[in-house]
């Protein structure tokens, strides 16, 4: 019995996850990006393009019965016996060959992904169907299928991360492929904040490189949490109106380091975001 080993320079899924995240760090470093001609020659009217939408119709369906949960692994597995997989592994190789060309390979993949357990089930799911059946570990089979069945099943549970908040759909020059562009946009902030600070910017930039490095993450948190309370004392020392002064105190007096074992979270960085924004307008109204 053959045991389907995981790789995941093969996996489609986890390749345009990563290809999304580097557009987006490219794309807040101010850089014109090269993933985004390599998202059009890979993903579009290809066998990968054709795989990466099984992959896609997976990751969205949460939350459903057992008997449809089944219908669509079945369903997503019997489309992949007719991808062309001859050209899908040539494809793949020189997806990452051009993505060496452009980027550190280790450091490309050196990034942890909410939906890795999930991709990385699914393709050995899609392995073992295109191999002879005969061929194929029955155990790990099962352990697949148990793992994307609790992935379709679970409930959804809120993850609403910064990279997702930087992306939206756009549909290419033949309208028939949806590919992925960027935009800067954070859940709970207000309308009129259209532009960001550079502060602001380096945020996001470090959530997205620091986001499967605690240690790290939080020592930014830190440093910019102190540097944060600085800045606001100095600036409320020169405001003039003394019921915003009470406000900003009371503000400064809310804005802690967090204890040792306190976890870095997505609301935490949109509070650094949402401080800085009122450092900005505290700079305005005191000219």
């Amino acid at each position: 019995m053959t045991l389907i080993k995981h790789s995941k320079y093969k996996n489609t899924g986890i390749l345009f996850e990563l290809l999304v995240r580097q557009i987006t760090s490219d794309t807040l470093e101010g850089k014109d990006s090269p993933v985004k001609s390599i998202l059009q020659k890979y993903f579009v009217k290809t066998e990968l393009g054709r795989e990466y939408k099984l992959y896609e119709t997976l990751v969205k369906k949460t939350s459903i019965s057992e008997s449809k949960a089944d219908i669509i692994i079945n369903t997503l597995a019997d489309s992949s016996k007719s991808l062309n997989r001859g050209i899908l592994k040539r494809q793949k190789y020189n997806l990452i060959k051009e993505i060496k060309e452009h980027y550190d390979v280790d450091k490309f993949f050196n990034h942890k992904l909410s939906n890795y357990k999930t991709y990385a089930a699914f393709y050995t799911l899609l392995e073992a169907y295109n191999q002879p059946q005969n061929q194929v570990d029955p155990s790990q089979l099962i352990n697949n299928k148990i793992t994307i069945l609790e992935h379709l099943i679970a409930a959804p549970v809120e993850h609403k991360s910064v990279r997702d908040n930087v992306m939206e759909e756009f549909k290419n020059s033949d309208q028939d492929i949806r590919l992925l562009t960027y935009k800067i946009s954070l859940d709970k902030f207000n309308d009129k904040y259209k532009e960001l600070s550079e502060n602001q910017k380096n945020i996001l930039k470090e959530y997205i490189n620091s986001v499967d490095n605690l240690p790290r993450l939080k020592e930014f948190y830190n440093d910019n949490v102190t540097k944060i309370k600085t800045t606001l004392s100095e600036l409320n020392s020169k405001t003039k109106d003394e019921t915003v002064k009470i406000k900003i105190n009371e503000i400064i007096s809310m804005i802690n380091i967090p204890d040792k074992n306190t976890r870095i979270k997505d609301d935490n960085m949109i509070d650094l975001l949402q401080y800085y924004e009122l450092v900005e307008e505290l700079k305005k109204a005191n000219g």
